[in-house]
């Protein structure tokens, strides 16, 4: 590990400086919505369109890397932040929903470029070092885990407006991370690899190792999305636990998605990486089976941590694989496409998420899942049978 190309720490140290701003508004968009918005059902609509901002910036962000590369998209991204942050500041000291909003469906730009890292790792490094160099960068969202609330707690009385303080201190995060990336060594030139055409993004699709890749890191991610999204309503609105618990809860679920990538290149060379991923989708069933049985905080936070685990497994072992389905002319197209799949479901279950559980209960929440586990779990088993 300690090998890896430098490229790899610094594309790692730069993912807990972003992914830092998701933590941080997943903490704060809802409290802040609430403040601001008259009507209090659409509370929670800045994260929801931090979703979905994440899913429309994809491929623009996947177009500018065509013309400039990851190198100027990366160090320009930072800037844009800094920018959009003090958009968000401006619309707190007006106290303006919909700017605030604007600003974080903005912010979803930022959260497309972070998803980039993990190729741009891949990309730095010899074929077998791909699972290693993936769970280096995805570990960096350890520090994200602290760094978010804490960075939204210490400077939320800093002025006279709450928690402009809190986006002041979010926007150094991105100071640090602009000359963190100013060191990145860009692997090759995009725009001169890619001027060939490839195959067609619909016979790519037709993969199994496609399918496998993609359906594996989507699946992955709408049910951990969706479960927590889900969970500070059902623990806090509905069940009544106070908000340093239901903290705790999402806090240790955060921990649990990137701490086991400090080890899922252990466990690759021990039981592969396809089934590496079947792993991940029993970690999802034993979560679904915990928080069904109770409602109790012990079972609140085992299941979030086994969330977390199944996340791991699944995220890391589909984009791991997903290379292997395109070659270096197709990169960009096939990246985006899985990306946008992915991050368009995710928002779908993040928007879901907050209706299902008010109207239908937290048990129908964790049924609906089983189905989609299921499904999963087919394929993968399937794809043991199949060479690639």
């Amino acid at each position: 590990m300690y090998s890896l190309p430098r490229n790899v720490w610094l594309l790692a140290g730069s993912l807990a400086l972003f992914m830092s701003l998701n933590v941080f508004m997943i903490f704060l968009g809802g409290i802040i919505g609430s403040a601001l918005t008259p009507v209090k059902s659409l509370s929670t609509l800045p994260v929801a369109l931090l979703v979905i901002g994440t899913a429309s910036g994809i491929v623009p962000i996947n177009r500018i890397m065509f013309i400039i590369g990851r190198y100027k998209t990366f160090l320009g991204v930072c800037i844009f932040t800094i920018l959009n942050i003090y958009l968000a500041i401006v619309a707190l000291q007006m106290q303006s929903f919909y700017l605030f909003c604007l600003s974080s469906f903005l912010f979803g730009t930022t959260t497309a470029t972070a998803n980039q890292f993990r190729f741009a790792a891949i990309e730095s490094v010899d074929k077998n070092l791909s699972v290693t160099a993936t769970s280096v960068v995805l570990s960096g969202g350890l520090v994200s885990a602290f760094l978010g609330p804490e960075l939204a707690t210490a400077g939320m009385d800093l002025f006279s407006t709450d928690f402009v303080g809190s986006f002041v201190l979010l926007s150094g995060c991105f100071g640090i991370a602009f000359f963190i990336l100013w060191f990145y060594q860009p692997i090759n030139i995009i725009g001169e690899k890619q001027n060939t055409a490839g195959r067609s993004l619909l016979e790519i699709m037709r993969q199994p190792i496609f399918i496998v890749a993609m359906s594996s890191a989507a699946v992955g991610y709408v049910v951990m999305s969706y479960l927590m999204t889900a969970t500070p309503m059902s623990m806090h609105v509905i069940d009544g636990f106070s908000l340093e618990h239901t903290k705790f809860v999402i806090q240790s679920h955060v921990i649990a998605m990137f701490l086991p990538s400090l080890f899922t290149p252990i466990v690759v060379k021990l039981v592969g990486l396809r089934k590496m991923m079947m792993i991940g989708v029993l970690f999802f069933f034993i979560c679904v089976a915990i928080a069904f049985s109770s409602h109790a905080f012990t079972n609140y936070w085992t299941a979030l941590i086994l969330l977390g685990l199944g996340w791991n497994f699944l995220f890391i072992g589909g984009t791991s694989l997903l290379p292997q389905s395109y070659n270096e002319a197709e990169k960009l197209k096939v990246q985006s496409a899985n990306d946008f799949l992915i991050f368009s479901l995710q928002a779908l279950a993040s928007l879901s998420a907050g209706w299902l559980v008010f109207d239908f209960g937290w048990e129908v929440v964790l049924l609906s899942t089983v189905p989609l586990l299921v499904i999963q779990l087919i394929i993968l088993w399937h794809s043991l049978k199949v060479k690639y």
